[in-house]
């Protein structure tokens, strides 16, 4: 009599960004998941200037199997290997510029247009599962455990595990968490392109990435490659008591009025903006854990409402990623229950970004101590000191990898599992039967 295949785990991942992807990616290796994606955008359009692969975003890139689809000619990576300089803003001096001697050549860190990443993501996504169009606006958890999902065009799905891998506004945690507030953090950020052959034309200008800083605001500069270049900024803008959140249309000469007492050489970049927009910065307290209902995960920004003070959003996601999926398989594969496995990405997981969050809450008692300091180069000299020493460099070379490996051991060791082959690899190839 033939024995009868097990339903698949029904899964659905809200939201397209990098996130989003990449959980497509790695559930589409699972045999035993069946995964579709929703994006409430009606096309794929990546939002944003320039983004930051780190040590850890290319070894995810490359567990992910998505390292080659990026092509070296989109990716700026200085000559000289610096990983990033520090200038003071005024004088241009050089505070700091920090090397990658620990790092391999091919994880050294790139600056990239967002549009390049999600380009060589999608490369390796099965574009059948990707429905657009497609505004969660309802989900209601049923009497078997399952999530029933409505859609504001009338479609619905039901699944037996929902990803929010949407963004710092997250519908998905919103149904998880619906006491949870984000709230303006009095900065809005101002991103903007020039033309490359302008930029590198000011006698001077270094090539590099590059951070200006000042006693409140910072410039960040940066090539993108293929005759663009970065200018980013922070500003504390106080005085919006409402303001948008994402992509409003914005004027040079409201980006340069920030940046006045800066050098004349910023002055000249400034003016040579083509295209500026600017950003109302919102965040959010920590989460006491990234999963719920025995049936939910969040992953990248919805699970860690931040303004991307750190720049490693992408590695993040790609991290939690990595260990969603694994913790699904180490569930599956010992005929555990899904919400076993979604306990053990959250105790992965979830101290990752509390640490982080300690962090911030170092660099806001240092923003208030610097207050009483009054010199524009003191307050550089002294932000330096206070945030840019090797306290966080642990967030870039995170080796996720590793702690998940000791998480699942300790575990299995926990439930008194014996110690078998990794559970990476299925034993004679068989599928294990399972609770998912």
């Amino acid at each position: 009599m033939p024995t009868q295949t097990p339903p698949k785990l029904r899964v659905a991942i809200i939201g397209a960004g990098p996130a989003g992807l990449a959980a497509a990616i790695e559930f589409a290796k699972l045999s035993f998941v069946e995964a579709r994606i929703y994006e409430q955008a009606r096309q794929l359009r990546e939002m944003g200037a320039g983004i930051s692969l780190h040590h850890n975003t290319w070894r995810m890139l490359d567990a992910l199997g998505v390292y080659e689809n990026l092509d070296e000619r989109d990716l700026f990576r200085p000559a000289d290997g610096h990983l990033v300089q520090h200038r003071n803003g005024r004088t241009g001096e050089l505070l700091l510029s920090t090397g990658q001697e620990e790092t391999p050549a091919r994880y050294h860190q790139a600056r990239t247009l967002r549009t390049v990443l999600q380009k060589a993501l999608l490369r390796s996504v099965d574009r059948s599962r990707l429905r657009l169009s497609s505004r969660l606006i309802e989900t209601v958890e049923m009497s078997t455990g399952a999530l029933s999902l409505r859609f504001e065009d009338g479609h619905e799905d039901e699944v037996d595990l929902l990803v929010g891998a949407d963004g710092i506004r997250s519908t998905v945690r919103r149904f998880a968490y619906p006491d949870y507030r984000l709230r303006y953090t009095g900065t809005t950020a101002y991103r903007a392109l020039a033309d490359a052959s302008d930029i590198l034309s000011i006698p001077g200008f270094p090539d590099a990435n590059t951070f200006w800083h000042g006693p409140h605001n910072r410039l960040f500069t940066c090539n993108l490659r293929n005759n663009v270049y970065e200018i980013a900024a922070r500003v504390r803008l106080t005085e919006d008591a409402a303001p948008v959140s994402w992509g409003q249309d914005a004027s040079v000469e409201d980006f340069g009025e920030r940046f006045k007492n800066f050098s004349p050489m910023l002055q000249r970049a400034i003016a040579k903006i083509r295209v500026v927009k600017k950003y109302a910065l919102f965040n959010g307290p920590r989460l006491p854990r990234m999963v719920s209902h025995g049936s939910i995960a969040l992953i990248g920004d919805a699970s860690h409402p931040l303004a991307g003070e750190f720049g490693t959003g992408a590695g993040c996601a790609f991290e939690d990623v990595y260990v969603l999926s694994r913790a699904i398989r180490w569930a599956h594969d010992r005929g555990h229950y899904l919400s076993e496995g979604l306990d053990l990405f959250d105790q992965v997981r979830t101290p990752h970004y509390h640490a982080m969050y300690d962090i911030l809450d170092g660099f806001a008692r240092s923003s208030v101590s610097r207050k009483k300091i009054t010199s524009f180069d003191d307050a550089a000299n002294q932000i330096m000191e206070d945030e840019w020493s090797d306290g966080i460099r642990w967030l870039y070379h995170y080796q996720v990898e590793d702690v998940w490996h000791s998480a699942w051991r300790a575990e299995d060791a926990r439930r008194s599992v014996p110690d078998g082959d990794d559970h990476e690899e299925k034993a004679n190839g068989a599928e294990s039967t399972s609770h998912l």
